[in-house]
């Protein structure tokens, strides 16, 4: 049974949770304090949501597996582009079979819908499902993440194939997750998790996007569709990747000074140097330089196994995917430990 779950959770890409767990994690931080505070449906919420992440990339590989995206990307490969061409190889060596997958995505499905019924449950004999504070907003949140969730891959409307699933993704794992998460909590929604979670969101749709962007040519060759395809040419892209790297910043400054996070939130603005770091590789890719240096500096965050992955030729891809992930960890570490500074000293 250990060797299911554990070989379901790799063939999940369990490595991508943080991009969920940190956000709810710190939709749970920030509730700290609040009256009604319930550590229960706290630590429910954080399992489902990464239940509902796991269901989501088991999803994503079922749909392409059935629109036989990796045999497109063969095709880009053979004729020269540079692809990442990890996908799914549980099914494409036979380990695995698309009935399988079903059930594995079904049982995922199944776990976070428990862990939403039990905290609804709780929260509608408390609070009433009805008014300000009533319960109706967790199925807000959770129908409208489920929906984007479900279409983000599936038929009709293929978001992720229209070049909408990276803004798709940052609405579910930034506002909707964490408003969520925070009303499970506390039973009530914040301005302040608002403020937070709208640089969150982007930072976690640019995880999406730095991928896009590096491999636009072999997605237009493949005709996998992505917002980098969708915005237009090397240079439109390079000017949209300083707006989605520099508007997080732009939202905690005008938040300070509208008095709606406190100014200690500033501190946030540490991590714009790796941000800008980005933005400049991004620009250098764009106008045809590919190559990374040989290692990582320190303050672009944790590239764990980097030797391996030089050798392996995925270094141009990983060390910007790597530093678009490491913003979004940092950010949260940040913001968690000022909410934390805030309740000690009040």
């Amino acid at each position: 049974m250990n060797n299911v779950v554990s070989r379901w959770l790799r063939n999940a890409r369990s490595v991508s949770l943080a991009q969920s767990v940190l956000p709810a994690v710190l939709a749970v931080v920030l509730a700290l304090g609040s009256p009604g505070f319930n550590i229960l449906y706290s630590l429910l919420a954080v399992f489902g949501v990464a239940c509902a992440h796991l269901a989501m990339n088991l999803a994503d590989d079922y749909f392409d597996f059935k629109a036989d995206m990796l045999s497109d990307r063969d095709k880009v490969v053979r004729k020269g582009f540079r692809a990442m061409m990890l996908k799914y190889p549980y099914l494409t060596d036979g380990s695995q079979t698309p009935a399988g997958l079903a059930r594995a995505i079904a049982c995922f499905v199944a776990a976070a819908l428990l862990c939403g019924a039990v905290i609804f449950c709780g929260r509608t004999a408390t609070g009433g499902f009805t008014g300000a504070e009533g319960s109706w907003w967790i199925l807000l949140f959770c129908l409208s993440a489920g929906f984007l969730g479900v279409f983000y891959s599936a038929p009709p409307l293929k978001l992720a194939y229209r070049g909408l699933g990276e803004p798709v993704i940052g609405l579910i794992f930034g506002p909707l997750l964490m408003l969520g998460v925070y009303y499970s909590s506390c039973g009530k929604v914040s301005p302040e998790v608002l403020w937070i979670s709208l640089p969150l969101g982007l930072m976690v749709m640019n995880i999406l996007y730095t991928h896009s962007f590096v491999e636009k040519d072999s997605d237009e060759e493949s005709n996998k569709m992505t917002l980098a395809r969708l915005i237009g040419s090397y240079s439109v892209n390079a000017r949209a990747a300083v707006v989605i790297n520099m508007l997080p910043y732009a939202i905690v400054i005008f938040a300070v000074c509208m008095g709606f996070l406190h100014p200690a939130y500033l501190v946030l603005l540490s991590v714009l140097p790796r941000s800008i770091w980005l933005c400049r590789s991004l620009a250098s890719y764009a106008a045809g330089d590919t190559s990374v240096p040989d290692r990582p500096e320190w303050w672009l965050g944790r590239m764990p196994r980097w030797e391996a992955m030089k050798a392996s030729g995925v270094d141009w891809f990983m060390m910007r995917w790597l530093a678009s992930r490491n913003i979004l960890s940092a950010f949260c570490l940040l913001t968690v430990a000022v909410r934390l500074l805030l309740l000690i000293l009040n």
